[in-house]
């Protein structure tokens, strides 16, 4: 049976996938805590991604080596750019790309050394089904698709966000840590998507309660977004 990884980016996140399964267990890995067991007959480890793209890369890494898990699906938060990606509206990834790589004059701005290409795509039939699970999921809920962005960077002025729609006029939403993942599954060969639920314009009224909307609205998002994609795909 495949091993689906779900990662959170924030504690309540995973808390409402944990409510879902009946049979979790435990594992410390790396001073992380991954949580084995089933969930709508799929064998699952659930996992906080941890914060920014260092941390997000090593856990990333674990459910590689450790768990060898067969997927990655990452559920979380992010700031909207793309005209007409607003509060409450959910993003799933295509591409990833981190806003802040840039070894130029060595290599072109935006391009990972050493792998020739600056976005990492993201596995197109499981995008597509996650996609589709939000669509069921949150009938009412805006779905968009396409390049989100990573940096070690919280956005939250609108200079900041300007400045990033205009040097990438095609990204929908910024984060902080899904091209870490998308990079280090490419090397391990893992199939990787992501989605993202907007909470914010990543501007100067970015600083409202956060930890609210992460209860009332990323939460219950996340925890059904997980369960219609698992409904959704072959055991």
């Amino acid at each position: 049976m495949p091993i689906t990884a779900i990662v959170s980016a924030m504690q309540e996140e995973l808390a409402a996938v944990l409510a879902l399964m009946p049979d979790e267990r435990k594992v410390v890995v790396a001073g992380r805590e991954f949580w084995q067991g089933h969930l709508h007959g799929h064998e699952v480890v659930a996992v906080l991604a941890r914060i920014g793209k260092v941390a997000a890369a090593t856990t990333a890494a674990v459910l590689a080596e450790r768990f060898e898990v067969d997927r990655v699906v990452f559920t979380g938060v992010a700031g909207g750019l793309g005209a007409g990606v607003n509060v409450g509206d959910v993003v799933v990834a295509r591409e990833f790309l981190q806003h802040d790589m840039d070894a130029s004059p060595i290599f072109p701005r935006h391009e990972v050394p050493l792998y020739g290409r600056s976005r990492f795509a993201a596995d197109a039939l499981l995008a597509t089904a996650l996609a589709q699970a939000a669509r069921v999921a949150l009938p009412h809920a805006q779905v968009h698709q396409g390049l989100v962005i990573s940096g070690d960077r919280f956005v939250s002025t609108t200079a900041e966000a300007r400045a990033l729609q205009a040097g990438l006029p095609d990204a929908l939403a910024v984060e902080m840590e899904g091209a870490a993942f998308a990079q280090v599954l490419h090397d391990f060969g893992i199939p990787f998507a992501a989605v993202r639920t907007v909470s914010d314009r990543a501007d100067d009224a970015a600083h409202g309660d956060f930890m609210e909307f992460i209860r009332t609205v990323a939460s219950p998002h996340s925890a059904a977004i997980v369960q219609a994609l698992l409904q959704s795909l072959p055991r």
